[in-house]
């Protein structure tokens, strides 16, 4: 019988980074780093050098076949152990009796889980900077867009679309900072034996372990008992789930600032695009919607990583089940959302007639902070002139009419303001103080920062 998938992540979610993760690359790496441990033992004068070099030669996808390994797991019920012995069925003479001299299982499995690891990162690394680029783009284009803020899902005063836009590239770019970090206390492999003493080495444990290190591209634990510590995997779970949170931010976003109410800013919407199966009219936010979805479900990884931090004496197995799940389901779901969100925002689109209906919807109750700091520029007490134009603002919403009429019947006004003047302080479009400017600032930092 054929096999039917499952889960979504081989088939609807599915990136190109799931290629890391498959049975096949796992065994890749395990091979990789046994392949490793026989060619330093070669090195050390521990085994014959041509039973190294023949093991090191036959470790590899090339003469070790998936299927045979799972036959072998089948009967033995260890899988890396089946691949000990499918690689020394393929070794010729007796080389293949020197394969997994002196290591333990996690010695070859968490130093490939690293190597597997600092691909992984590196993958989502040169993600993360398509989408930061999409955003710069963006940024550049609609700087100096004037719009409404909003704070507690009220309207505050004007701020920009670039403002809001290059709030999410500067935490792109703190992400970014994160995977370098994180980059660097992931990339530890170990080769220590059973509970780590590194006995089954003899003296030459430390040079062993230093070795196979060294020629893996990855640096070797001080110390650790028969695992490395989970902490490290932990973040980088922690990581993703950080990332993941960014970008259902964005998304959530989107979500917002689409609704009919509103209608500023939408998602891409196809020429062929179905919105609902029965409201024919409906343009759903569906890929936003999504992400922060399967954010969800990426945040969600975060516990079982932590959990498996806490692990009994010099180890136990209650880690392994899981991280066999939340690793590559996480990097895979985060990826995947992360090209959706590049999509959306490369086909972004604005409404401007909304953007400027909005920003005056409030008819000039948004710029009542503005004219309570002209109030003590006049020797009006800053209290005193909140109070006015607290009262003002009330007034103004319950007879449905402009802040500026208002104002404009208080005496203590307009014995401070002409009309021309008071009119000027209700333009929604000089009151954004520094916003252009840091934004240019931003992307001077940033471009300069990643060479672009």
């Amino acid at each position: 019988m054929d096999h039917k998938f499952i889960h979504p992540i081989e088939t609807r979610y599915r990136t190109d980074i799931a290629d890391l993760f498959t049975e096949e690359r796992k065994l890749e790496y395990w091979l990789k780093v046994e392949g490793v441990l026989a060619e330093v033992h070669g090195e050390l004068g521990n085994i014959p050098k041509e039973a190294a070099k023949e093991i090191k030669k036959k470790a590899s996808l090339n003469y070790v076949n998936l299927e045979r390994v799972k036959e072998i797991d089948n009967e033995i019920h260890h899988d890396l152990m089946a691949m000990v012995k499918a690689l020394a069925e393929k070794c010729e003479d007796d080389a293949g009796k020197y394969i997994h001299l002196g290591a333990t299982s996690y010695d070859i499995e968490d130093t490939a889980t690293s190597l597997q690891l600092k691909a992984a990162l590196n993958y989502i690394k040169n993600s993360l900077i398509k989408l930061l680029k999409s955003l710069i783009k963006l940024i550049e284009d609609k700087k100096d867009l004037v719009c409404i803020g909003r704070t507690h899902g009220q309207h505050a005063i004007p701020t920009t679309y670039g403002m809001r836009f290059g709030v999410w590239a500067y935490e792109i770019d703190r992400h970014l900072d994160r995977i370098y970090e994180v980059l660097e206390r992931i990339s530890y492999g170990k080769m220590s034996g059973a509970v780590g003493t590194m006995a089954s080495f003899e003296e030459k444990g430390i040079d062993i372990q230093k070795l196979v290190m060294e020629k893996l591209g990855l640096n070797p634990v001080i110390i650790a008992n028969q695992v490395i510590q989970r902490d490290r995997h932990a973040e980088v779970i922690l990581l993703t789930s950080l990332i993941g949170q960014t970008l259902a931010k964005i998304a959530r976003q989107y979500r917002v600032l689409q609704r009919n109410e509103i209608a500023e800013m939408f998602e891409p919407f196809k020429e062929k695009q179905v919105g609902s199966s029965t409201m024919p009219h409906k343009r759903n936010p569906h890929k936003s919607e999504r992400i922060c979805s399967i954010a969800r479900v990426i945040k969600s990884n975060v516990i079982p990583a932590l959990d498996n931090i806490v692990l009994e004496d010099e180890r136990d197995l209650t880690n392994s089940a899981s991280e066999r799940i939340i690793i590559g389901e996480n990097f895979i779901l985060l990826d995947y959302i992360t090209k959706e969100l590049i999509e959306n925002i490369k086909g972004i689109e604005f409404d401007a007639v909304k953007i400027e209906e909005n920003l005056n919807l409030t008819k000039g109750a948004c710029l009542s902070e503005k004219v309570m700091v002209q109030l003590v520029n006049k020797g009006i007490g800053r209290q005193e002139g909140h109070e006015i134009l607290r009262k003002a603002a009330i007034l103004a919403r319950k007879e449905d009419r402009s802040m500026k009429d208002i104002l404009n019947e208080n005496k203590k006004i307009t014995n401070l303001f002409s009309k021309e003047e008071l009119s000027d302080l209700f333009d929604a479009h000089k009151y954004i103080g520094k916003a252009i400017e840091q934004v240019e600032n931003l992307l001077k930092i940033l471009k300069n920062k990643y060479k672009w």
